[in-house]
């Protein structure tokens, strides 16, 4: 470890550590808008400049490019740095727009931080601002202000460095320097190309999906963990804060996902995310199943249960699929309950779709499914062919989640489907029972590497939506008592 000083107090750094990594490690954050902790270092914004006291005078220098040696003495926030600093912001500020009131950014951007921070006056310049291009589509998914970019190149070395898509490039030269797309790639196949949204310092990149949908202060953010596929990344689900809950609109925007964002977690995904996550609204808020039903006809829960109760009761040869997608609460739920009651088998609830990338070296993994790993801890994996899990004489199949083989179930075979989703094969049950989904109650997951990660409950369930795990104890306690009666 090497020893030196930060504002005088004494401080430690590991070999090849910049002053800005060391710093932040010992609590102290210097400014920045081109230095990321995940990406390479170019240098080109100077706002982390810093001081540094020698006996031969004080110099200064960016933080982010270097390195700490043994005995340095840094200052990062002396009047001679600060005023380094408010000059770099009015060269910064020089060109871009002054509309944070209509800027998605506003509420998270660094460009306002700092300039409050280190100048938080208007620009000195009286010349007319340069005029960009203010919108330009890179993508379907993407938008870009060229006006408020300040080209700190996070986007560019994003898509060289980590997706390695190379999709973006620098164009020209000084304040006619734009961001284009590489006319031989198409930026709409990097499957993490809206992670430059979360690291675009300023509001120059614009998720076209939620431009102007919503103002960072309305939202709040729920921790979770992406159900995509088996890498299971931690994600933060934005919704709207309760306070600020629309009255004169649909109802149903104050309980629906307004976006997603990566939540840094070293052990499962860094601090990026695919596209997939991005569009989880996609699939959590697909139609509902909000009624349970007995042979197809509308029923309360109440009646549902003692269905179901009657029929596993009856049952001499039954079978269950196990949803991938249930918790470790939910599963060790079931297995604890009802497992005793079925030959139990672990089906994929989600597959691949047509054109989705199924499988790379960054974090997308091919199982389409979050909790596989956990469940077949418990239970045997469902063979490929399928119609060999139900011998002859089965009588009864739970079916819980989505993803059932249903040609292969025994058409005598009496179905109960506990299920979130309005389905067309919901017709098939004999018992039909809504439950919870992810976002409707807290659990965890454990991943293709056996990391449990934790997800929170986001919105408050319907009235006739039961939690699986709940729902197993009940029909697990009601079916040993009409057992006990025999």
């Amino acid at each position: 470890m090497i020893e030196f000083f930060i504002d005088g107090v004494p401080c430690t750094a590991e070999t090849g550590q910049t002053v800005i990594q060391a710093a932040l490690s010992a609590g102290v954050r210097i400014p920045s808008f081109c230095w990321h902790p995940n990406l390479s270092v170019p240098g080109n914004c100077r706002i982390c400049m810093v001081e540094v006291e020698a006996e031969g005078g004080a110099w200064f220098d960016i933080a982010c490019n270097m390195p700490v040696t043994k005995g340095m003495r840094v200052l990062t926030d002396s009047g001679k740095v600060r005023e380094l600093r408010k000059d770099t912001m009015q060269f910064i500020t020089l060109n871009h727009p002054v509309d944070c009131g209509i800027c998605n950014k506003s509420g998270e951007c660094l460009l306002q931080d700092h300039h409050y921070a280190y100048n938080g006056q208007p620009s000195l310049s009286r010349d007319s601002k340069t005029h960009a291009t203010k919108f330009y589509p890179l993508s379907d998914r993407i938008m870009l202000d060229n006006e408020r970019c300040i080209m700190c190149s996070r986007c560019v070395r994003f898509t060289d460095e980590v997706s390695k898509s190379r999709a973006l490039g620098v164009i020209n030269r000084g304040d006619h320097s734009l961001i284009r797309p590489n006319e031989e790639v198409d930026f709409n196949d990097d499957p993490y190309s809206d992670n430059i949204i979360d690291i675009c310092p300023v509001g120059a990149l614009l998720s076209r999906q939620l431009l102007d949908h919503a103002r960072v202060w309305y939202l709040k953010a729920t921790p979770s963990v992406c159900p995509g596929c088996e890498r299971g990344c931690s994600i933060n689900i934005w919704h709207r804060k309760s306070e600020w809950k629309l009255n004169a609109l649909d109802p149903q925007l104050n309980t629906s996902i307004d976006r997603v964002t990566p939540l840094e977690n070293p052990a499962v995904n860094g601090p990026w995310t695919c596209n997939k996550a991005r569009d989880l609204s996609r699939i959590f808020e697909r139609p509902r199943a909000l009624q349970s039903k007995v042979k197809s006809a509308p029923a309360d829960l109440a009646a549902a249960i003692n269905a179901a109760t009657a029929l596993i009761d009856a049952s001499s040869r039954a079978v269950a699929l196990v949803s991938s997608w249930g918790s470790n609460e939910e599963l060790a739920a079931f297995h604890s309950t009802l497992g005793g009651s079925f030959t139990s088998f672990v089906k994929a609830d989600h597959v691949p779709v047509p054109g989705e990338r199924i499988e790379d070296d960054v974090l997308i993994k091919a199982d389409k499914n979050p909790n596989r790993f956990a469940a077949l801890a418990m239970f045997s994996a469902l063979p490929d062919d399928a119609a060999s899990a139900f011998p002859a004489d089965t009588d009864l199949v739970l079916v819980w989640g989505e993803g059932a083989p249903w040609s292969a179930i025994p058409s005598s075979a009496r179905v109960i489907l506990l299920t979130s989703y309005d389905q067309p094969e919901n017709v098939r049950a004999d018992v039909l029972i809504p439950i919870s989904v992810q976002t409707e109650r807290n659990g965890h997951y454990t991943n293709f590497q056996g990391t449990i990660t934790a997800f929170e409950q986001c919105f408050p369930k319907h009235a006739p939506i039961a939690d699986a795990a709940s729902l197993f104890e009940v029909l697990y306690s009601s079916t040993s008592r009409v057992a006990g009666t025999k």
